[in-house]
Formats: structure tokens, sequence, C-alpha cells
């Protein structure tokens, strides 16, 4: 099992993020985009205040266990304060959040995962935030709290509370070939339609959309315009200065039709997003990029292998 850590990077003067990444054992191959520990220091003496704000993009299902302060999160009218735990379904829209200090446990669920530890469909939790240990679909993994929200202890310790939990948890679904063809299939950038997806996928397209609104929490289409918009916008993170015609990806026609997608999947202009301080997300990315391989959720690969680190 593969450990990838970043070093200490500073988001501003007084904000420091420290964040590592665990490859989940061979046995959850698929099933999830990492384990992730990130560290949040604010100098309590900072001008602006003792907390951050920023977005998290669309991203996969995640849980997310806090040691220290708690956010306050909100996608779209859902909304969060105080939670230890804090569940996200699957998302096309962006997730604002507050937090001060504080030590986090991620866990980011791809497609197969949701079918593996989820009855719910993903289409009827996309855009959700909320307290992990308050919704049915969520409360299981409350039980991993108490464990992962003590700093005292190490996080060796706590990363194999996350192994031993989620194999008891796990289960296999009938669907999972068609989920990874279609993931597959979703990341490739050779594959720019609908049509394209299901023929690659080896599908009809009616069983392509099943498949895709339970397990993937979206249409086909919106999934496919969300891997494009990601693409984008990743790239725009990872490279400072970079324009987002520069940015954009090959598959939008124009920066109008590329404008009007980002408005749709940020709730807020190019201009407005790049003029917003990201503290936590463009350090949080480009360590994930430089230890992890990719610098989203959403552009992680299925067959990626997880004892290998970047591919």
């Amino acid at each position: 099992m593969g450990v990838h850590s970043s070093n200490a990077s500073e988001a501003r003067a007084s904000t420091l993020v420290r964040s590592q990444f665990f490859a989940p054992p061979s046995e959850f191959d698929g099933c999830f985009t990492s384990f992730y520990h990130l560290t949040l220091d604010i100098d309590p003496e900072c001008p602006s205040g003792s907390t951050v704000i920023d977005y998290l993009q669309p991203e996969w299902a995640n849980i997310r266990f806090f040691a220290g302060a708690m956010p306050a999160a909100c996608v779209e009218h859902e909304k969060v304060n105080g939670a230890r735990f804090v569940a996200t379904g699957a998302s096309s829209r962006p997730c604002r959040f507050e937090l001060g200090s504080s030590k986090m446990w991620g866990i980011g669920f791809l497609p197969l995962g949701w079918a593996r530890f989820f009855s719910d469909d993903a289409f009827d939790l996309a855009n959700f935030v909320g307290d992990g240990a308050k919704h049915a679909a969520f409360a299981k993994f409350d039980a991993m709290s108490e464990v992962l929200t003590d700093p005292q202890i190490p996080l060796e310790q706590q990363l194999a509370h996350i192994i031993d939990r989620m194999g008891q948890f796990m289960r296999p679904h009938r669907d999972e070939a068609k989920i990874g063809r279609v993931h597959s299939a979703l990341v490739d950038v050779e594959c720019t339609s609908v049509a394209d997806l299901a023929d690659r996928a080896g599908m009809s397209i009616r069983t392509l959309e099943r498949v895709c609104r339970r397990h993937f929490g979206f249409t086909p289409k919106l999934l496919m315009r969300r891997q494009r918009f990601m693409r984008s916008l990743s790239s725009f993170m990872l490279h400072q200065g970079k324009r987002w015609t520069e940015a954009m990806d090959e598959a939008y026609h124009d920066q109008a039709q590329f404008t009007r997608e980002f408005a749709e999947f940020m709730t807020m202009l190019p201009s407005e997003y790049a003029a917003i301080e990201h503290p936590i997300l463009t350090s949080f990315m480009e360590a994930r990029a430089r230890v992890w391989g990719s610098a989203a959720q959403t552009l992680d690969r299925p067959d990626r292998c997880a004892e290998c680190g970047p591919t």
C-alpha cells in the first residue's frame, strides 16, 4: 500500500496546508479515489480571521472527518454547520466551505465504490452535503468518527481502522463490469459523445442512462460535460498565470460556450472565480497532481494501479 505525502505548502502567508495520500489495498481497487489526510494550520493573528473560505469543485461522493475546527459548508440549498462527519454526494455544483485550523480524513468514492458501499441511487444524493451521522445513506460510516477525529491516535492506526471498517462494509454488486466500462470510457478524452460512451461501454443508451443514474449520479451527457469542464479547471489551477483560453479543453467550440459551462458548474463567471483566493484548493490540487498523478477526483482512472503511485 503506497503512502504519498506532499511537502507543507503555504497557500498564503498565514495558512499552511499539509496533505498525505494513501493508496487503498488491492481488494478495494476501483472503489476509492484515495484515502487522504489534510492538516490546515491558520495563524490566529491573521488579520483576515482564523478561518478560510474556499470552493470545492464538482467531484465524486466523499466522506470527511474533522478533528479541530468543523466546517460550515453549502451546495446550492443544502447546508451543514458544525458536524465532525460531513458527507457529500456526487456533485455538479461547487461546495462553498469555511474552515478553521483542523485535521481532516477524507475518503472519496468512485462509482464502483458507490455501488459496493451504498444502496441508494447516486442520482438521489447528487449535490447533497450534510451531517453524515444523521443521514441514512451515510450513517454507518459514523462508526469511524471516534477514531478518525481523535488527534492523539497516530495516522497509521487511523488508516488501519479505515481499511478494517471498509472491508466490513463492502459488498459486491452485479453492475461492476458495466460500471468499469462506463468509467474507463468517461475519462478517455477521445470519447466525445453519449453515443461514443455507449459504444465504448458496450451497452445501449438506455442501459447507459440507468447505470449512470444509479452509480454515477448524473445523466451521461452531464457527466461528459462535467469531465470536459474539470479538465479545463484543473489545467487552470495547476498553471498559475495561465489564461482561461489556454486552459480550455479542446472539445469546447469557443470561449462563450466555456463561459456558459463554467457559470453552470461553478455558479460564477471564470473571471469571478479567478479573482477569489483559493488558499486550500490550490495547494491541495498541486500536491495531489504531484504525488497522486491527477489533480481532481473526477480525473482519476478506475483502473489506476494503486501500488504504483502516479502513472
